[in-house]
């Protein structure tokens, strides 16, 4: 049965997809999203939302695609962990709690990525890297 070959692929897309939307959201939404990291603390807001939108919406493409998966991967995987830490660390209040549960989750299924690789559908696997 050959579907299972497609299960990297669609796992890739199913992490990567909310990640560009939630980039492109930023990208729309300069001053509110800058305001939002300054106003946790973080230094240069400006720079933190940068890298939000390169990594949210360039790495989350080329997850998509299967191209530098393993590298892509783990520093999607630690944007995630440190959105969390930075970001969802009230975890008294419900809705902080299960965000900061979910990206805990997403940065598990990322090191799956990372361990696994890209799979068959991928630049990767064109290139012979998965």
């Amino acid at each position: 049965m050959s579907s299972p070959r497609f299960l990297p692929f669609a796992g890739r897309l199913l992490i990567g997809v909310p990640f560009i939307v939630s980039g492109f959201g930023k990208l729309t939404n300069y001053s509110g999203t800058v305001g939002y990291i300054a106003s946790v603390g973080l230094p240069l807001p400006a720079v933190g939302w940068l890298i939000a939108v390169l990594v949210e919406v360039v790495c989350a493409a080329l997850l998509i695609l299967g191209y530098r998966t393993r590298l892509v991967g783990l520093a999607m995987a630690v944007f995630t962990l440190a959105a969390a830490a930075f970001f969802h660390n009230n975890l008294g209040d419900q809705g902080q709690m299960i965000n900061f549960m979910k990206n805990i989750m997403i940065a598990g299924g990322l090191l799956q990525i990372v361990y696994f690789g890209a799979g068959a559908f991928s630049v990767d696997a064109a290139r012979g890297r998965a």
